[in-house]
C-alpha cells in the first residue's frame, strides 16, 4: 500500500505548491525534507511555507531546530519514523517534500548504521570544526575515498567519518561497504515525483524569489543569525544556507548590498544544477517519476 508520496527538485521549480495539492486532495500532512527548512531561524531564507499555507494543510517537521544545533540525516529519519509509522498503521498519508536529496535517498536505501563513538571524540572534532580546522583535508588523509565525494562545506557527514575513523581506526568508506542500511520506506510504500524545469526559467525563478526573500525579511533574518549569543560558528549547518554567508558579509560592511544579492542568486543556480546531477544519479528507477514543471506532475497525481 502506497502511504508516501516524494516530491523532490531544485529549489524554486515548485515542489511546495504541488505537494500542499497533493496533500490536500488526499488528507494528507505535508512533510518537509528539505535540510534548511527545519532551523527555527531561517523562514524566509530557506523558503519555508507561509503561515497560511501550514494552516491550510498541515505540515510537519519545519522549523523545529534552533540554530545553534547542527542537524544530521539520522537526527532527520529519527524525526520522521514516527510519521512513517502511523501512516503504516492508518493515520494520514505523507507528502514529503523538499530539495535535500540525501533525505530522500535515506528514507528508501536506509542510512549506514555506525558504532556509537564516544563523547569525548566527538566533541574534540566539533570543537575544531568550530575553531575552522579544514575538515576535508583532515578526512582525505584518513579516507581519501570518502573525501573524493563530499562537497568542503559539508561538515555534518565530514564529522561523521573522522570520527568514525578517530574512533575504529576504520575508513568510513569502508564501513559504508559493509554496512547497508535498512529504509523507512519499504518498496511499494512509496512513489516519487522530480521536478526538472528547463533551465532558462528555473535560473529566472531563482533569482526572483531570492529578491522575494529580500523583501520579505531576509536582512532581518541575517541580523538576528549575527547577534546570535552564543556566536553561531560559520561552518554550522544554518550559516550555510544559500545567501547567507553572502549577506553576513554585506552587513560587515565587506561588500555592497546588490554584491550580496548577485552571490546569493549565483550560489543558488550551482546548487540548483547539483541537486539535479545527484537526482540523476540516485533520484531514478520505476517508483520515480521526472516531469518539466509541477502544472504537469500534478495532471498526473492529481484527481480530475
Amino acid at each position: 500500500m502506497t502511504i508516501a508520496t516524494l516530491i523532490a527538485g531544485p529549489t524554486a521549480s515548485g515542489k511546495s505548491a504541488l505537494a500542499m495539492c497533493v496533500a490536500a486532495q488526499n488528507g494528507g500532512l505535508v512533510v518537509n525534507a528539505d535540510a534548511m527548512q527545519v532551523y527555527a531561524d531561517l523562514r524566509v531564507l530557506s523558503a519555508r511555507p507561509s503561515l497560511e499555507d501550514e494552516a491550510e494543510v498541515p505540515h510537519r517537521l519545519y522549523g523545529f531546530v534552533p540554530a545553534g544545533e547542527e542537524f544530521s540525516v539520522g537526527r532527520y529519519l529519527d524525526a520522521a519514523r514516527p510519521l512513517i509509522e502511523a501512516a503504516r498503521a492508518g493515520g494520514p498519508r505523507l507528502v514529503f517534500v523538499g530539495g535535500t536529496g540525501l533525505y530522500f535517498r535515506a528514507l528508501t536505501e536506509g542510512l549506514t548504521p555506525t558504532p556509537a563513538i564516544p563523547s569525548e571524540i566527538r566533541e574534540a572534532w566539533r570543537a575544531r570544526a568550530a575553531a575552522g580546522h579544514d575538515l576535508h583535508a583532515e578526512l582525505s588523509r584518513r579516507d581519501p575515498a570518502r573525501a573524493d565525494v563530499l562537497h568542503p562545506a559539508d561538515t555534518p557527514r565530514l564529522l561523521r567519518a573522522i570520527e568514525l575513523h578517530a574512533a575504529t581506526g576504520r575508513a568510513y568508506s569502508e564501513w559504508l561497504a559493509e554496512n547497508p542500511g535498512e529504509p523507512l520506506l519499504k518498496a511499494g510504500e512509496w512513489c516519487g515525483i522530480f521536478l526538472d524545469p528547463p533551465r532558462e526559467a528555473l535560473h529566472a525563478a531563482i533569482d526572483r524569489r531570492f529578491e522575494i526573500m529580500m523583501e520579505a525579511g531576509a536582512e532581518e533574518e541575517i541580523r538576528a543569525l549575527a547577534a546570535h549569543q552564543p556566536p553561531l560558528a560559520r561552518n554550522l549547518g544554518v550559516m550555510k544556507a544559500h545567501g547567507v554567508p553572502h549577506l553576513m558579509d554585506g552587513l560587515a560592511g565587506g561588500i555592497s548590498r546588490d554584491e550580496a544579492i548577485a552571490r546569493g542568486q549565483s550560489d543558488t543556480r550551482r546548487y540548483a544544477r547539483r541537486q539535479v546531477i545527484f537526482a540523476r544519479k540516485y533520484l531514478v528507477g520505476p517508483a520515480w517519476r521526472w516531469f518539466p514543471s509541477a502544472d504537469q506532475a500534478a495532471a498526473v497525481f492529481s484527481p480530475a
